[in-house]
């Protein structure tokens, strides 16, 4: 059990998002936000408005939402390998918010759903004037497919106004540009010989050669200035490298995490990959060993001390992990799920202090990122001693993860054990109504 608990909050704590699974990570995160934030000022998004979502899904893919919330598939970081790139990719999302290309979308299809009625009313006419059904049977079986080519069409027509506002804002945003060039590279490499194939009349995006193409002709044509500091661009790469490492050494198997960094890769990024896929693996010995050679690297580095104390967690070294998942939040201070980790080490060593300990560090996480597990930590650093909040933490939870039956029951529950005037009283009689 103690296994199981360790890997689900390790690093990624998941929770239901739009139908899929949401990670939730600090390194990730907060690498990502530094990416995009520079974007989000160019599309003059408010500060603090602009958050990040990760989807467990390997779908090369992401999207906007409301101009304010971006979701990126895992799919889509495993693979794109410049931060760069992943900025041309967020940029492009961007572009169609800055078009307002939902709201045309949805303009558009009610449109075409009522020329499609008028086709196939006139279908109807010519069978009822002629006797003959004959007459309407070809109209009525091409307006579907009428309504389908204009979709098609007009798709595509957004997906180039996309890429030039989405080029527009990298180089509003002073961002280097030729992301966009890199994304359509690797993505002809990925789809180019099944593209040959396709004709480009029945799908909804153009052809990647020819984005690639109008890419290439609009850079060369745009003076463009961007920050071309080569130690700052080195060290995001650094960082992003580490990412999608992390992402690998905890979501793909692990024959495929050694494909990607076999033994001969002795980069930080290739250590940081086999060391998780070994703890996953259970061999801890060699977790640990990776993950130190990474601290005796970069020493400064909060979530290699992170992985530590998810490794020493594992082996029942709780004073051991205790202390490494201090030292992480020494280093990184804003980080509700290494917080939420530290509190769940402390409710099982039960020393004393602890529980109290566990409930200030889950409290501080709820503020910056409320998450249904950081809410059932708190219920078992409450536990017996404080039956009505426990009680309450747990309707929290249930209600997060969207069982409102069981989040109703520890509601009742809770009341029944606190006063009137708590906080935790009234935040209950919320999930009760």
């Amino acid at each position: 059990m103690r296994k199981f608990i360790a890997i689900l909050l390790s690093v990624f704590l998941i929770a239901p998002v739009y139908g899929a699974s949401q990670i939730n990570d600090t390194e990730t995160e907060k690498l990502l936000m530094e990416l995009i934030r520079p974007l989000g000022v160019a599309a003059n998004i408010p500060s603090g408005r602009l958050k990040i979502h990760i989807i467990d899904d390997n779908d090369f893919n992401a999207f906007v939402s409301g101009g304010e919330d971006v979701f990126v598939y895992t799919g889509l970081l495993k693979q794109i390998k410049n931060p760069s790139a992943f900025q041309a990719v967020i940029a492009h999302e961007m572009g169609h918010m800055l078009g307002g290309h939902m709201t045309q979308m949805s303009d558009r299809m009610a449109a075409e759903m009522k020329r499609t009625m008028l086709i196939q009313a006139l279908g109807v006419g010519l069978m009822v004037a002629g006797g003959n059904p004959s007459l309407g049977a070809g109209v009525l079986a091409g307006s579907s497919g009428v309504a389908q080519q204009s979709m098609l069409a007009f798709t595509r027509d957004e997906e180039r106004i996309a890429d030039g506002l989405g080029l527009d804002l990298m180089i509003s945003a002073k961002q280097n540009p030729n992301g966009f060039i890199d994304v359509f590279k690797q993505m002809q490499d990925l789809t180019g010989v099944m593209e040959s194939k396709i004709n480009p009349n029945r799908i909804n995006h153009p052809l990647t050669a020819e984005r690639l193409n109008n890419i290439k002709s609009q850079i060369e044509n745009k003076d463009i200035k961007y920050n071309t500091d080569t130690n700052i661009a080195s060290q995001k790469t650094y960082e992003y490298e580490l990412v999608r490492a992390k992402l690998i050494g905890y979501l793909d198997a692990a024959k495929s995490v050694l494909e990607k960094y076999p033994y001969s890769d002795k980069s930080d990024a290739a250590l940081y990959a086999r060391a998780i896929a070994n703890m996953r693996a259970g061999n801890l010995d060699g977790a640990k060993m990776g993950t130190q050679t990474l601290i005796s690297r970069q020493p400064n580095n909060p979530y290699f001390y992170e992985l530590l104390g998810d490794i020493e967690y594992q082996f029942g070294h709780y004073d051991d992990s205790v202390r490494a998942y201090e030292q992480s939040l020494k280093l990184e201070k804003n980080a509700p799920q290494i917080q939420t980790a530290l509190a769940l080490v402390l409710t099982e060593r039960r020393k004393p202090d602890d529980a109290q300990r566990a409930i200030e560090l889950c409290k501080t996480s709820l503020l910056s990122d409320a998450t249904a597990f950081t809410y059932w930590v708190l219920a078992r650093a409450y536990g017996d001693d404080d039956a009505g909040r426990s009680a309450w933490a747990m309707a929290e939870y249930y209600n997060m993860i969207g069982k409102d039956k069981d989040a109703k029951k520890y509601a009742k529950s809770a009341q029944k054990h606190l006063k009137k005037t708590d906080p935790e009283y009234i935040k209950a009689g919320e999930l009760v109504d």
